[in-house]
């Protein structure tokens, strides 16, 4: 694996931890019957599953908007500093591990506790409004999953082009979108599932802290190569001989 490689798996790592983290999570079914405007027990059911797919899906599109903006303008702002490149990456090494001390709960940062909760009274207007209120939640989703969105457009922010740094944001949307859409399509399994795994949050949250702390430090002593190098020990040869 080269650098590029590590950063897309660390970035779509970082979107499935932000789907499992409390603020997503156990929202999930509140989410689809809200943006479907069916009940619960409809998409338990599998009532029109295409109509709750083409929902969710737009749903999807409406969040990722925002995080690919975000991606786009800390890569636009991080071109203006390529002369200090070296400065950009151990800052934001500095940031990634105070992002993840918040999320191992060595500490927390008050604003990054906070969630926009938007309070909407009538199901939005068709497929446009669904969108819409993707951007919203998108929005308001941006402080409770800071810490994960925020390591990721920190290092962003020192790719070598802006297009990189949208690449990285858009494989974390991914992360963030798969599990959802497939939330959407299976909500009974998803339901049954989520009560067993309920229970796991607050390790999961922990570990995905540890993980940048991690990264923090090696981004900060200039030794992410090494991340590279140690994945590259347990990548299958097949998937090797295809880069």
């Amino acid at each position: 694996m080269n650098e590029v490689e590590v950063g897309v798996f660390i970035a779509f790592t970082a979107g499935i931890f932000s789907f499992l983290s409390p603020c997503v999570l156990p929202l999930v079914p509140s989410y689809l019957t809200f943006v479907t405007g069916m009940s619960l027990e409809d998409l338990q059911e599998g009532v029109d599953r295409r109509t709750t797919f083409t929902h969710s899906l737009l749903f999807v599109v409406g969040f990722s908007s925002i995080f690919i903006l975000l991606g786009a303008s800390a890569s636009f702002l991080g071109q203006f500093f390529r002369a200090y490149e070296v400065w950009i990456t151990r800052i934001g090494g500095v940031v990634i591990v105070l992002l993840g001390m918040h999320l191992a709960g060595l500490f927390r940062m008050t604003p990054l506790l906070r969630e926009k909760r938007l309070h909407l009274n009538d199901k939005p207007a068709g497929y446009l409004g669904t969108l819409g209120v993707g951007v919203a939640f998108g929005a308001g989703w941006t402080p409770c999953i800071g810490p994960a969105l925020g390591a990721i457009l920190t290092y962003g922010m020192a790719q070598d082009t802006m297009w990189a740094g949208v690449g990285l944001l858009t494989v974390y949307s991914l992360g963030l979108a798969i599990p959802f859409l497939l939330a959407s399509l299976a909500l009974d399994w998803f339901l049954q599932t989520f009560q067993k795994f309920r229970a796991w949050i607050p390790i999961v949250e922990k570990a995905s802290g540890v993980l940048l702390i991690l990264l923090g430090i090696l981004l900060l002593t200039g030794q992410f190569t090494l991340l590279a190098s140690w994945l590259s020990q347990y990548t299958p040869a097949w998937i090797l001989e295809r880069v």
